[in-house]
């Protein structure tokens, strides 16, 4: 994983994360509305781990064939 590719990673992570809490934290009685948020951050959380995966390594590719 490049420089980039992990700082983005970190990004989204940590927003994910200070979302979750906030959620956790909020003293808001609506528990349906914060399992549906988190729930979404999950996912989203898991989609970009899998888009970033994927650009890691059309990156790696694209670089071994520069190299070569």
């Amino acid at each position: 994983m490049t420089k980039q590719t992990k700082i983005l990673a970190g990004l989204l992570a940590g927003a994910a994360l200070g979302a979750v809490v906030a959620l956790v934290i909020a003293s808001d009685k609506d528990d349906e509305l914060k399992g549906k948020v988190s729930d979404w951050f999950c996912d989203l959380l898991d989609s970009s781990k899998d888009k970033i995966g994927s650009v890691g390594s059309l990156v790696k590719d694209t670089l071994s064939k520069v190299k070569a």
